[in-house]
């Protein structure tokens, strides 16, 4: 994505919807120049009509991303996607006044009486590229942070959830003006575009090879970026844990969204013992969330032809190197890439250079890969990139604080998955190759905001001693301040 003569950036400068989102930029901007950042009351207006618009159409948010993946629970979209999303708005009008109001800090005592205090200020316009995989709250997330910061707003969704987009963009212009949030549509030229455009901050969610590039891209405009990206996130299972709890757990968040979450737990480490257990378990537990996968809404779809045929790829290549590959299919239906119906799938003793132990999977096939001791399985996680989550099961205060101190990821969630990321406290973002900054609540907000450090100095100041030329009074001082 980078800006170069045959890149698709430079293709797409003269095509007329590439234009027109240079545009819209200006007309942000235009607007910022002339009516200022969103103070307060603009900000809380503005959450509360985002509110109020998810709950009056949230059947509709439903139906498109449904009818996107062929086949989604509407469930899975009521609690993974709308009611994080609602709780975040919430939240975000009700902590509003608090997080901006000046801070005040202690100052270094040298420059007493003058004080300190951090101004938190609006960054402009934002921009924000978000994936297919959670279309809704992966859009409109990142708005609410930005929102709440004062910010105006262009927005990209994925072009692989295309109902969903095209009814983002038309929700969106029915609650805000264009000036205020503006929602552009296009392929993977106009994203490219999007990234290149000199925005003063540019959050994106997709995967760590795209990132590269939008990061490549931004760094054109010196554009400050987040960047949620994903990676193969582990789950520990200590063999103290119950492992049936274990399971069932693991299995119910591996299965959201057919696993195409960028926080599912991507492989399992557990003790060598308690391999077949396990699989023994799967074997129970998953019947019992999905009695049937093919005549089943709850069992959610592949969300294209190109990403079943992937996850095929993954699973054939692990079997080609000998791997044992179990495949859970509860009522026996033939499940394709017609249907795109993918059944939850057990990999056992897949080798370290197998294609589905080093790619992200992004779909319901999970290796178990066995360990010795607990220092092992740590060792295993701390040879591979840095992941976007870490899980642990386990019930020991001294063994889990192990864990966290020896073990970086972007975030943890200890004897559970994925939850982590729906707690407005708490920083959401990845390290390394799994992503750079965070955001949801506070620390989205900071994310969106120029943190102004401001120093006040007082009517007098001991300082004014510290002038040319120097004399014996400001030796003196200089010597106590530095020390003999």
């Amino acid at each position: 994505m980078a800006v170069t003569k045959n890149s698709p950036v430079a293709a797409a400068q003269d095509d007329p919807l590439v234009a027109a989102l240079r545009a819209k930029l200006d007309r942000q901007r235009a607007a910022l120049a002339r009516n200022g950042a969103p103070d307060y009351r603009r900000r809380r207006r503005a959450l509360a009509a985002l509110l109020d618009g998810i709950l009056a159409r949230k059947e509709d948010f439903v139906r498109v991303v449904s009818e996107d993946f062929g086949g989604r629970a509407r469930e899975e979209t009521l609690i993974l996607e709308l009611a994080p999303l609602v709780d975040l708005l919430r939240h975000a009008r009700r902590h509003l006044a608090g997080w901006m109001r000046p801070r005040s800090v202690p100052t270094s005592w040298q420059f007493w009486p003058g004080r300190s205090r951090i101004l938190y200020q609006p960054l402009g316009v934002a921009g924000v590229i978000s994936p297919w995989n959670y279309p809704i709250y992966l859009s409109l997330a990142p708005l609410v942070d930005a929102i709440a910061a004062g910010n105006l707003v262009l927005l990209k969704p994925s072009e692989l959830t295309p109902r969903t987009a095209e009814f983002l963009r038309s929700f969106l212009a029915s609650t805000f003006s264009d000036e205020y949030v503006s929602v552009v549509i296009g392929g993977p030229e106009v994203s490219a575009a999007f990234a290149a455009l000199p925005f003063d901050h540019l959050l994106f969610t997709g995967s760590t090879r795209v990132g590269r590039m939008v990061m490549r891209t931004a760094s054109e405009n010196l554009t400050p970026v987040t960047l949620e990206l994903g990676g193969k996130s582990p789950a520990i299972v200590h063999r103290e844990y119950p492992l049936r709890l274990a399971v069932e757990r693991l299995l119910a968040g591996k299965l959201y969204n057919a696993g195409q979450t960028c926080i599912a737990p991507d492989y399992i480490l557990l003790p060598a013992d308690q391999r077949d257990a396990f699989v023994r378990l799967a074997q129970e537990v998953v019947p019992r969330l999905y009695p049937r996968l093919v005549e089943n809404a709850d069992y959610t779809r592949i969300v294209s032809r190109r990403h079943f045929e992937r996850l095929m790829g993954l699973v054939e290549d692990a079997r080609r190197r000998a791997a044992t590959v179990i495949a859970i299919n509860p009522a026996g239906e033939t499940c394709n890439v017609e249907n795109r119906v993918f059944p939850p799938t057990l990999v056992l003793d897949g080798p370290s250079d197998a294609a589905v132990m080093q790619e992200e999977i992004f779909g319901p096939v999970l290796p178990l890969v066995t360990y010795g001791s607990l220092d092992e399985a740590v060792a295993y996680v701390n040879e591979r990139p840095r992941p976007l989550a870490l899980y642990y099961f386990d019930y020991d205060a001294t063994r889990i604080d192990k864990v966290l101190r020896n073990t970086i990821s972007g975030g943890v969630t200890i004897n559970d998955v994925v939850f982590h990321i729906a707690q407005h406290n708490l920083p959401f973002g990845g390290v390394g190759p799994s992503g750079m900054g965070h955001y949801h609540g506070f620390a989205g907000f900071e994310t969106f905001s120029k943190k102004k450090g401001v120093f006040l100095q007082s009517s007098w100041s001991a300082l004014g001693w510290l002038r040319a030329p120097y004399g014996a009074r400001a030796r003196r001082l200089i010597q106590f301040l530095v020390g003999k």
